[in-house]
Parts: structure tokens; sequence; C-alpha cells
């Protein structure tokens, strides 16, 4: 939710003095400040150095508060500024807040114009469009400094769209650098933008990470990412994704019981996140690691005694020609256990009556998972959808698509 000028002034003045010895803050939607003085207690998850608070219930509905400290908001500010700057254009410049300040993109975005000595502008109050985008845009102070911001792929979708007012393209093209993070950026989404001229860079992270720490896939200085036994019991089952580093949050406020089984401590006392998310890495010429995220952990649905990957199975649907988007997932089932379920975006809106796919699209979707994937992999039931239910962040609403499968 885009800020008034003062209601963003006022936000970052109150995470400067946080940062300076202040109360830790949290912010609402609409960028009111509330004190979290208790983020600072460690016998509720708190740190003495907690600076803000970030609230989120993610896409599965868990509600969950995460304590981010100085030093954490910090070393992600710098490691920021590190890689962007090692790109040619300086990694402290002018920030464009287009996102709210009550997620951690949002709070990012502060941190690094409090770091750099700058005052974000946030796009005008209103919906997310165009045109607020290229006025937005038009505020930055025009003195030859890198211009950055971030956005989550709804928005960029939205600039890109055809049709959409070309002032949001010309804006987009003015960045020095668009971050684009908060839910998967589709192959076909980032070529449309490179296409367009656009400078983009895919991030990875959470709020238990200050927001993205892996850019493109490498690791920001200061980040290690590398993988942990997701099941000690079952060596096929797809590695989990740990990161670590100095801008890992301190844990989770008033829950003991998921801070440590989520923030472990390394031999060395280092700071770590172990994710809900399954991935490789693998080595790069200059010796240095890259992640590929492959899915999360609750992905894995097990249909008729069969262990099949709803990831995977997303992504054989995506690459079809026909297909703008897909989420697929498992529903409880009496006969199968659970029964695989797709939503399916059809690329030219062919949604027919009750929700259903053309006849001829779901026999070629069938054939394709089937044949790279094999039969137990081939949903169940298929629901046709105009577009896939987002949160307020950019991510698919799992919980919805959920409720829906298991009306069908």
């Amino acid at each position: 939710m885009p800020l008034t000028p003062d209601a963003l002034a006022t936000a970052r003045s109150a995470l400067a003095t946080a940062f300076d010895g202040g109360a830790p803050v949290e912010f609402t939607a609409d960028g009111t400040v509330a004190l979290r003085p208790q983020a600072r207690d460690p016998a509720r998850c708190g740190h003495p150095d907690a600076v803000a608070v970030v609230r989120t219930s993610g896409s599965t509905g868990t509600p969950k508060e995460i304590v981010l400290t100085r030093g954490a908001l910090r070393a992600s500010a710098a490691a920021t500024a590190q890689r962007l700057g090692g790109e040619g254009t300086g990694g402290e410049g002018h920030w464009l807040l287009a996102v709210g300040v009550h997620y951690v993109a949002g709070l990012a975005v502060l941190s690094r114009t409090i770091a750099a000595g700058t005052a974000p502008v946030a796009l005008p109050p209103g919906p997310f469009t165009p045109a607020a985008f290229a006025a937005g845009a038009a505020r930055l102070p025009d003195d030859g400094g890198p211009r950055f911001v971030s956005l989550v792929p709804t928005q960029l979708a939205r600039l890109l769209a055809p049709g959409a007012d070309p002032a949001g393209v010309a804006a987009l093209r003015a960045f020095d650098r668009v971050l684009v993070g908060g839910a998967r950026l589709a192959p076909e989404l980032r070529a449309s933008a490179e296409a367009a001229g656009v400078r983009v860079t895919a991030t990875y992270g959470m709020a238990e990470t200050c927001g993205g720490c892996v850019y493109d896939g490498v690791p920001l200085p200061g980040v290690t990412a590398d993988t942990v036994p997701s099941d000690p019991a079952d060596p096929a089952a797809s590695p989990r994704v740990r990161l670590a580093g100095p801008m890992v949050a301190a844990g989770y406020l008033d829950d003991p019981v998921r801070t440590a089984a989520h923030f472990p401590r390394g031999a060395d006392g280092a700071p770590a996140f172990l994710t809900e998310d399954t991935g490789t890495v693998s080595g790069t010429p200059d010796g240095g690691t890259r992640l590929s995220v492959t899915g999360r952990l609750d992905d894995v649905v097990i249909t008729g005694g069969v262990k099949v990957s709803a990831a995977a199975v997303a992504a054989a649907l995506e690459a079809h020609p026909g297909v703008a988007a897909a989420h697929v997932a498992g529903v409880a089932d009496p006969e199968w256990g659970q029964r695989l379920c797709a939503a399916v975006v059809p690329a030219e809106g062919d949604v027919l009556p009750g929700g259903a796919l053309p006849a001829a699209l779901e026999d070629e979707l069938r054939s394709r998972v089937r044949t790279g994937l094999g039969p137990a992999a081939v949903p169940k039931t298929w629901l046709a959808l105009d577009a896939l239910p987002l949160l307020s962040t950019g991510k698919t609403d799992r919980q919805e698509l959920t409720r829906r499968f298991a009306e069908a």
C-alpha cells in the first residue's frame, strides 16, 4: 500500500530512531508506527539489538512475528549495496518504494536509504498502475545517482502487460536495477522484461533473512547457501535450503519452539535459517556457489503411495505454450490418500463455463505430465482460472486454492 509523503517520512524516522537505540517498531499497511519493546526481551525470543518486527502469515496461513536486529538490517543493506555497486552503478543510491513498509521488502528499502543517507520516494496513494509507477519514478532525484526499485512479479507483469501505459515501461528502463522478489519470477516474464530493456534481478529470501539475500541464484557477500537433508530417513527426499549470514533474524517473537527449529547456530556461532524450501547448490566458475530453489517441503504429495513433486508438475504445465500460470497441490482423498489437483490459467483465456479447461488443452497437459513425470503425477482434478488468487505480497494464495480444490 503506497504511503503519503508524511507517513513515509514518519516511518523512516521511526526506523532510524530504532537504529539509534529507540524502541523497536512494527509498521501497518498505512505506515502507522507501533512500538514493540518486548522484541528486546531474550526470554520472548527477542534480542537486545532488535529494531523491527515483521508480521507475516506467509502463503500457508501460519502467523509469525520475525524479530529483526540492527546488525541484521545493516548487514543486509551493506551486502545489497556491495552487490549492486559491483555492477558499476554504485550500490547506494535512490530508491522508489513500491511495496508496503509492513512487508520486509519495504522495510529493507527504508533500511537501505538510512544507510545511504538518502530519502525514499513512495508511489502516490491509490492502486498500482503504470501511470502511478511512472509518476513515482519521476519524483526521484535527478542528480546522476543510481536508481533502484523492488517489485513483486505481479507488479512487473502489470507494467509489461500488452496495451499497458508505455510510461510504465519507460520508467522501468530508467532504473539501474529492478529487484523482483516475494514470489517466483517466471522465465517468460523475465524474458519479456529484458526484451523491453529492463535490468532485472531475481531475488530470493524472506523476512527471516531481512529480505532477498540471494540474487539471480548467487548469495550476497557474507551469505552462505547450502542444503541439509529434509528427511534423514529418506535419502531420496529433496534437500532443504539453509541460509546463513549476518542478515539472519533473531527469531520468532513468543515462539521458542519454532525459533529453535528454524534458527540453528553453526559450529562457529554464525546465525542460520532453515527454510521451508527445497533446492540444490552447485559451483560457479569463479569458485562461488549458485542456489537453485526447486520447490517447498510441503510440495511433496503422496498419492496412491507414490511421492510426487507438486512443483515439478506445475513446472511441466507452465512449460506448455498454452499455459500462462499453474499451481499444483494435494488435498485429502479417501481413495488416494492425497488427490493431486492443478489450477491452470490458459494463455489465451480459454476458461469454459464451470471453470473447465478446453478438452484439447487438458489432454495435451495430461500427456505432457504422464510422459515427463509418470502416470502418478497426472492431476486428477483440474481447475481453469482467469488468474491465480494472490496475497497482497504477490505470492500465490495457497490456502484459497486448497479450499477450491477440496470443493471441486
